[in-house]
């Protein structure tokens, strides 16, 4: 099970007849697993791991780190539960040290994030305080590194 996990996790678009010719298990054996790996929600989705700075697609992405105070009865779990609706939002951690909550979200401008941060975020009951981060470019994501077009010309100059 592991195996066919870490293969599809590196490699999404492989078949089941070639994950069970790596794995040298039966093809029906595989599809099985994959089946029930869904069914149990082991395996989330599909997904293809986008470079969009080489596309024309204008976006931002930040880091929002969030202290929370938490209430009683409530816990860490029902606020998360009301910040993965926001479409904003494409992850939510629970994290240690000095915030409680990690989000990462994407916006078209500077200016759309700082608004859903000012304006979504701060004011939420249970917010102590707030951290923004924008990402500025990205060199490796889930284990993809990012290969940049652009050769580093001072190499050239000793």
């Amino acid at each position: 099970m592991n195996e066919i996990l870490t293969l599809l996790e590196n490699d999404c678009r492989l078949t089941p007849e070639q994950i069970a010719g790596i794995c040298k298990k039966d093809v029906e054996e595989v599809k099985s697993t994959m089946r029930q790996l869904e069914k149990d929600g082991v395996i989330l989705g599909y997904k293809a791991l986008i470079d969009w700075d080489k596309t024309d697609r204008e976006y931002v992405s930040a880091v929002i780190e969030l202290k929370i105070a938490p209430q009683r009865d409530r816990g860490f779990d029902r606020f998360a539960e009301r910040l993965i609706n926001y479409p904003e939002v494409q992850s939510v951690h629970l994290m240690s040290g000095g915030f409680d909550i990690m989000l990462i979200i994407e916006g078209k401008t500077m200016k759309e994030v700082a608004y859903f941060v000012a304006y979504k975020l701060a004011p939420l009951e249970s917010v102590v305080s707030t951290a923004t981060h924008f990402v500025l470019k990205k060199y490796k994501d889930k284990g993809v590194i990012y290969k940049s077009d652009h050769k580093d010309e001072r190499e050239n100059i000793l």
